[in-house]
């Protein structure tokens, strides 16, 4: 299957794309895994990336297309694909449609994960991270046997700056402000696929349904 999933943070992209990709082998593809691979890989567009965000300018839509474009060619992408994160902007979203047209691909569908402000709210503000390994717990639903400690490493368990009650609103005033006018475009585009759903597997249950998988 060939998806984007809009969602606002803590609305359960990842999680619902992880899942997608164990259906039919699709791989999900971050904006943010692209450019730091491609900056790994030392390719051309990789470099020119870098560059910009060492100086700490945006990368360019040019840029990231170009980018897109190679990686979206490469062999792991045939079964399907699922964009998480991108496109960010309309014009983006221009692009990637000139694009894929031009590869003689088009996508299933774009779902859009509706999950209410409060919900999101407090399901992250709930989150704590291993500052070594990463693992994430919630000190609701899922904390660590011992408090502040990683069962899986015995790294410290924090909270994240980003994940304060005031660092999420703003970034969700700014996910409102920039991406809810994708969904509208894509809606025009009669692709939209609105799941208002706090749990993965309806949403995967959604998609199945709207797609015919």
């Amino acid at each position: 299957m060939k998806l984007i999933l809009l969602g606002a943070p803590g609305a359960g992209k990842g999680t619902v794309a992880k899942l997608l990709t164990k259906l039919d082998g699709s791989v999900q593809i971050s904006t943010g895994d692209i450019l730091r691979g491609a900056v790994a890989a030392g390719t051309e567009l990789g470099m020119k990336a870098k560059a910009a965000m060492e100086a700490g300018d945006l990368v360019s839509d040019d840029l990231i297309m170009g980018i897109m474009a190679d990686r979206l060619k490469e062999d792991d992408c045939k079964p399907g694909y699922l964009l998480d994160g991108f496109p960010r902007t309309i014009p983006q979203a221009e692009a990637l449609k000139v694009m894929l047209t031009n590869m003689g691909e088009k996508l299933d569908c774009v779902v859009n994960i509706d999950v209410p402000r409060d919900v999101i709210l407090d399901r992250l503000t709930t989150r704590r991270t291993c500052e070594s390994c990463g693992e994430i717990y919630n000190v609701k639903s899922n904390p660590p046997k011992a408090e502040g400690v990683c069962d899986k490493c015995g790294g410290p368990v924090t909270q994240r700056a980003d994940e304060t009650e005031e660092a999420i609103s703003n970034r969700l005033d700014v996910y409102n402000e920039k991406t809810a006018p994708l969904a509208g475009f894509y809606e025009k585009e009669g692709m939209l696929l609105t799941v208002n759903a706090t749990s993965s597997d309806a949403v995967i249950e959604a998609i199945k349904a709207k797609i015919g998988k």
